[in-house]
């Protein structure tokens, strides 16, 4: 689990490319011993064009006390990235103590004896870095942050408080509230949302008793609850020590200076005992075991399979990351083409490996439609299987999977911190930081054969657990033979959470050093905002070019973007610009759906299709050597659609499964009610991109070819790209679109918005863990001179992450959620302030009154110490803003959307300075007082209404007819949660 909650969720997610950052997928070291850490240098060339020959330099030296540390120089952007890791995770802990790694991963955030309380996540406020913040998996702990280069000493200074002047400030006080704010992210992660106990039932039932990966990194609340201080500090000072630490530091940054300045800060922390690798622990599951659970959230019945595998890195997990995908993703699937295109049972089927340092597993899950039986599904899968044991793997298949999965591996290093974490990675796991050339070569080198060897040996025949997660009251559709799960589920009482003062300071001796560690490090040399250099340009039909070449990764990024989206849709026909984009992914005139995936995934490509609010959107990523044809591809998709009846049946249902999915999910509950009471029901800004099931039911192929007809256009497009390729190559491939695709003239409809008048409004969720909060007003759009100083004035009400005063007061200082933020948000000709969060729900009156406090006396209270600290992130935070290809797009598409120039941050940059506290507080008064606002609370009404009532903040008006909303799936979390 991570101090980040999309990071977290990523961590029990199953991923099937093998070397991706430390948060993308789980896998093992090989067997063998670790190596001397002796201070050496890797010999990488700088090329990166022989793809088995790819590399990441390196230099690699030990300190006395066993911390090892990695070095990598890259001086594309002026920032430098620190991550520690600590070689403990979840499977470090004992039955009865769990969660603890989790825990500290929280902990160590909260005060060290020379930073004092809050003072890494102040100091990051100020420096401009990206947050701090961690992740912990089963295997190790993570903590880490990217910030502008002259603040490298800063950050080693506060790395090292945390291994050697930490543990004495944690108290009974602190440990209570951190405790409630665990509990938190995991009734927001886990028991407040759908299938969430599903991976705590397939690890406990497919590991034996004791096995350290048969409980969740996150632990258990009882474990949580009966955790002592003594019990933690024993905890820490067994394994977070220098010589069970990885420090690496990723950047522009002199390596000599940064050298003495890790054995200034980290050289006098005493090494730990000494720690032995934890030995492998394969498991072998001799019965089949069959589960079933009623879900509270569920409101489609979900198979999962797993089988026990191999740990990472191992030479089957190469093979079996093939396997996995091939089976499961695509139109060449098995499975996909006997669950979702014949049997038409789901339109959602997953399959990938989820391996660890000790042990690995693979997994399948499928999701039925409303009211499907899971012994059709497992029918349906077993169909699949033999499928593949009919035919095999094709070599065009093993190809172009191959293909994806080394675009998708030069991704996860576009940035210093990404190849910061793979060093780490590969240091901790596999016994050497250049492991890469290994790693890539043997992804490269799996063959049909050994992917049809381990399906034979790992899943073929063998034991397996299932698990059937139904809706409540209808464990009739449970796979045939299963037994209830053994869940256990939280009782929300009010009052029951323990009391505490987090903020009383902690009596302690103080831990000496050789000088005097109380004094912050002063900056280094300065380091100045890089802003790319950026290629403009024009085509025949009309459409403006925007470009910026970079060749840091063989990859090549790009977008089209066409004005309208759902801004062209009827309200009584919502739904069709999703199904149009869904449509014109499948297939072309003179390929078949299977095919045009083919074509586009032999050359390591993606091309997704998407329909937003306010634009159509084209998204290509590609090795650069195969440009040229994956946008031939493009170019025939939007040109040339194939519009194919049965996949606009297909496409229905999956959508209808979406809409049915969303409606017992808070989170999409809570994004879909807040659009329509922001915008109202006669603005299409208030309903729902996917539709609601009566209008996708509704819509036909010749709604599709309107849409089509009728809104896409040149005269309302625009094109970005970022990557290796010059701008001549890049022209002279768009020329041949723009002599086929000439513009016509498009009308972008603007409606208007009535939101509901300020007030609290309710939607009621039974048995809600917890109350989820969207508070918020429409505001100014992105072009008006009020909206940057509303940026900067919201930072340190909730844009500054850690160090804002929402997350201060209610994770921080009442323990009350696992994260809160506020946003300043804008479109061409609206905005929106809004502030998202997660509540526990026995605190919903309290939270919400706490809320409505912070925001009335916000520009009452605003200081020029607050005025310093925004200013000195948002200028200094800039030196990183165009680090990654994404962020370089972004750049692109802000320039076509608005018209600002190309260095527009450095307009920015001036505003941020010229900010003054009569300006905040004006901004504020406009636009953040709390009487102005609309609250939303989502949660159980027979135990919150009525205290929500009795608060006296405002007339609180229950909410009955609900739809689910397009941005809000599942997935979606609170606004700015870390």
């Amino acid at each position: 689990m991570s101090r980040n909650l999309t990071a977290s969720l990523a961590l029990l997610t199953a991923i099937s490319i093998p070397a991706l950052g430390l948060f993308g997928c789980d896998r093992s070291s090989t067997q063998s011993e670790p190596k001397p850490q002796t201070e050496a240098a890797s010999q990488a060339p700088a090329e990166q064009e022989a793809k088995p020959d790819f590399s990441i330099d390196y230099q690699q030296f030990q300190l006395d006390n066993g911390l090892n540390v990695l070095f990598h120089i890259d001086r594309s952007d002026p920032v430098v990235a620190v991550s520690l890791t600590a070689h403990v995770g979840s499977a470090r802990e004992k039955e009865g103590r769990t969660g603890f790694a989790h825990l500290f991963e929280h902990l160590l955030f909260l005060e060290s004896e020379n930073l004092g309380k809050g003072g890494l996540d102040a100091m990051s406020a100020r420096i401009g870095g990206s947050g701090a913040n961690g992740s912990t998996s089963r295997d190790v702990t993570n903590y880490y942050q990217t910030v502008p280069k002259d603040a490298l000493e800063k950050m080693l200074w506060a790395e090292a408080d945390k291994l050697g002047w930490f543990i004495n400030t944690v108290t009974d006080p602190v440990l209570a509230k951190e405790k409630q704010v665990v509990k938190n992210e995991k009734r927001q992660s886990v028991d407040n949302r759908p299938y969430g106990h599903s991976q705590y039932v397939i690890d406990r039932n497919l590991y034996p008793e004791g096995h350290p990966y048969s409980w969740q990194v996150i632990g258990s609340l009882e474990d949580l609850d009966n955790a002592t201080l003594d019990d933690v500090k024993t905890f820490f000072r067994r394994w977070y020590v220098p010589n069970n630490v990885t420090l690496v530091v990723a950047g522009d940054f002199d390596p000599e200076e940064a050298k003495a300045l890790v054995k200034k800060y980290f050289g006098e922390i005493p090494a730990g005992e000494a720690i032995e690798r934890a030995p492998k622990q394969p498991i072998t599951l001799k019965e089949t075991k069959r589960l079933y659970y009623e879900d509270n959230f569920a409101r489609q019945p979900q198979l999962s399979m797993a089988w026990p595998t191999v740990p990472r890195y191992s030479e089957d997990s190469y093979p079996l990351s093939v396997l996995t995908e091939y089976l499961s993703s695509g139109k060449r699937a098995p499975l996909y083409r006997v669950l979702v295109e014949d049997e038409q049972l789901t339109a959602y089927v997953s399959m990938g490996a989820y391996e660890s340092e000790l042990a690995g597993q693979v997994q399948l899950e499928v999701q039925a439609f409303t009211g499907g039986h899971l012994d059709a599904v497992f029918a349906g899968v077993q169909k699949g299987f033999a499928l593949f044991e009919k035919e095999g793997i094709a070599e065009e298949d093993l190809e172009r999977i191959k293909a994806g999965q080394e675009v998708a591996f030069y991704n996860s290093l576009s940035s210093v911190l990404g190849k910061g974490f793979q060093l780490a990675q590969y240091q901790i796991y596999a016994n050497d930081p250049g492991y890469v050339t290994e790693d890539i070569e043997r992804l490269l080198a799996v063959t049909a054969e050994d992917v049809q060897r381990v399906y034979d040996k790992y899943i073929k025949g063998k034991p397996y657990v299932a698990t059937s997660f139904v809706p409540r009251g209808e464990k009739a559709l449970a796979l045939s033979g299963s037994t209830a799960a053994q869940v256990v589920e939280e009782k929300i009482v009010d009052g029951a959470e323990a009391q505490f003062d987090a903020s009383a300071s902690a009596a302690y001796e103080k831990t000496p050093s050789s000088f005097d560690r109380a004094k912050e490090p002063a900056y280094g040399d300065p380091a100045e905002t890089s802003v790319p250099d950026v290629w403009q340009g024009k085509l025949e039909n009309g459409i403006e070019v925007f470009g910026i070449e970079n060749s840091e990764v063989p990859v090549v990024t790009f977008s089209l973007v066409i004005d309208g989206g759902m801004l062209q849709e009827s309200i009584d026909k919502t739904g069709v610009a999703n199904l149009t984009a869904m449509l014109m992914e499948r297939g072309t005139k003179n390929r078949t759906p299977e095919e045009l995936e083919t074509a586009i995934q032999k050359l390591g490509a993606s091309i997704s299709v998407s329909a937003g609010q306010d634009a159509f959107r084209f998204s290509v990523t590609t090795l650069a050597r195969n440009f040229d044809q994956v946008f031939a591809l493009l170019q025939e998709m939007l040109l040339e659609p194939r519009w194919d009846e049965k996949e606009l049946v297909l496409a229905k249902k999956s959508v209808t499964s979406q809409i049915k999915r969303a409606e017992a999910e808070p989170n999409a509950i809570a994004g879909k009610a807040f659009a329509r009471l922001l915008h109202g029901k006669d603005s299409i800004r208030g309903h729902s991109g996917l539709g609601t099931e009566a209008s996708v039911a509704a819509i036909t192929m010749d709604d599709l070819k309107a849409y089509y007809k009728n809104t896409l256009s040149p005269s309302v497009a625009s094109a970005h790209v970022v990557g290796d390729i010059p701008q001549a190559e890049f022209m002279a491939a768009a020329a041949q679109l723009a002599k086929q695709w000439p513009a016509k003239p498009v009308k972008i409809p603007e409606p208007e918005s009535k939101p509901a008048k300020p007030g609290i409004y309710f939607v009621d969720v039974p048995g809600s863990k917890q109350s989820v909060l969207r508070i918020g007003r429409l505001a100014m759009p992105a072009v008006s001179e009020d909206y940057y100083p509303a940026v900067f004035t919201n930072y340190i009400l909730g844009g500054g992450g850690f160090a804002s005063r929402l997350m201060q007061q209610l994770r921080e200082g009442k323990g009350y959620t696992y994260g809160i933020g506020s946003s300043v948000s804008g479109g061409k000709t609206e905005g929106r302030f809004s502030i998202g969060s997660g509540v526990r729900a026995n605190v919903t009156a309290e939270s919400v009154q706490l809320i409505h406090d912070i925001l009335k006396e916000y520009a009452p209270t605003y200081t020029e110490a607050d005025l310093e600290n925004s200013r000195s992130y948002l200028v200094r935070a800039n030196t990183r803003a165009f680090e990654t290809a994404g962020a370089k797009l972004g750049l692109l598409e802000n320039m076509s959307e608005y018209g600002w120039p190309a260095d527009y941050v450095r307009e920015r940059e001036a505003t941020a300075k010229a900010m003054t506290i009569p300006r905040v507080q004006k901004i504020a008064e406009t636009y953040m007082q709390p009487d102005s606002m609309i609250w939303l609370v989502v949660g159980d009404r027979a135990s919150q209404f009525e205290r929500l009532e009795k608060l006296g903040v405002g007339e609180v008006t229950l909410v009955e007819d609900q739809q689910p909303s397009q941005a809000d799936e599942p997935a979606a979390e609170a606004l700015g949660e870390d």
